[in-house]
């Protein structure tokens, strides 16, 4: 295990490499921000200042190599537009998002594995044919769509919950969290369930198949034959076997939903990392975006670990092949 790990943390490296030579050439294809820091107005003595301030006068290859030198350091920059270091205003952001989106994938999966595993056990049945259904309506309709019906039903017409922001939050640890207030989960709901939806419709059918396909094998049928109960069968038996599937989606859901929670915290002007890199790219701030993309990165990379490591824990075999 010990080899594994260290070959995991040696490809972790080149692919964080790579990752930063690709993002550090695609966002300085992107606009000119001097047009964006200083007056239109201004003299070319003042532009040619702040060229030379924030080092854009450099060779790109040179800006790279210095990139590079400060990202080893932890020194991400500092942003154009709100003068801190970048590191600490992603961090800023960070918990919203990162509440935002636990709150969704845990429960689409917390909701949809069982509905999906009772659609599996009992497929002929209308409340399997309806929750499929239901399961292709989540795959269909558009994001921003449901945000805009949540908000006019929920926040207008009815006036249960807000229609925007975070709402009041607590402090714990230096980090501000809404989920422990009541006010909090109000503002949370609404834009949880906006982004669990699709993740909803996805892990009712991922367990709706692997349940269909486990339910025919000989392991549930001898299972049957030693006199087990049916819900012993489906806890003890169906759940771990189609386990692994639904890490692996859980996973790479959560970095997605992490990374592109764009438009519904723009539609609930929720203060997450996705409405500061839409921000962010409005006001052609690279160093954010270039941080925004490299957190990205990390994050991927360290769920892809996590669930191989959770792959380990679920199935013996993959323990005594590595």
């Amino acid at each position: 295990m010990l080899g594994f790990l260290i070959q995991r943390f040696l490809q972790a490296i080149v692919v964080l490499v790579v990752i930063a030579a690709l993002v550090f050439l695609g966002v300085f294809a992107i606009g000119n921000p001097i047009d964006v820091l200083i007056s239109p107005d201004a003299t070319q003595q003042i532009r040619l200042d702040t060229i030379a301030r924030y080092g854009l006068d450099q060779p790109l290859w040179r800006q790279y190599l210095a990139f590079l030198g400060r990202l080893a350091q932890g020194d991400l920059g500092r942003s154009f537009v709100f003068n801190m270091p970048v590191l600490d205003l992603v961090l800023s952001r960070l918990p919203a998002t990162l509440e935002l989106t636990l709150a969704a994938v845990a429960g689409a999966t917390l909701l949809g594995v069982p509905l999906g595993m009772f659609a599996g056990y009992r497929p002929h049945s209308k409340v399997a044919k309806l929750l499929m259904g239901l399961s292709i309506l989540g795959f269909s309709v558009p994001t921003f769509w449901i945000g805009l019906v949540l908000i006019l039903v929920f926040a207008v017409s009815l006036g249960w919950l807000p229609a925007g922001g975070r709402g009041e939050t607590v402090t714990v640890l230096g980090v501000e969290w809404s989920f422990l207030t009541l006010d909090g989960l109000n503002h949370l709901l609404l834009p949880a369930v906006n982004l669990s939806l699709f993740k909803l419709a996805m892990m009712m059918r991922l367990a709706r198949a692997g349940t269909r396909e486990i339910v025919l094998t000989d392991t549930v049928k001898f299972a049957r034959a030693s006199g087990q109960s049916e819900w012993t069968i489906l806890r003890h038996h169906v759940l771990p076997l189609i386990s692994i599937p639904i890490v692996t989606v859980f996973g790479l859901e959560f970095g997605s939903t992490l990374a592109f929670a764009v438009v519904t915290e723009t539609i609930f002007s929720w203060p997450g990392l996705g409405k500061l890199i839409i921000e962010s790219i409005q006001s052609l701030d690279r160093p954010v975006m270039v941080a925004y993309l490299m957190l990205v990165a990390c994050l991927f990379i360290v769920i892809n670990f996590l669930i191989d490591l959770a792959y380990a824990a679920l199935d013996p075999r993959i323990r005594a092949r590595r």
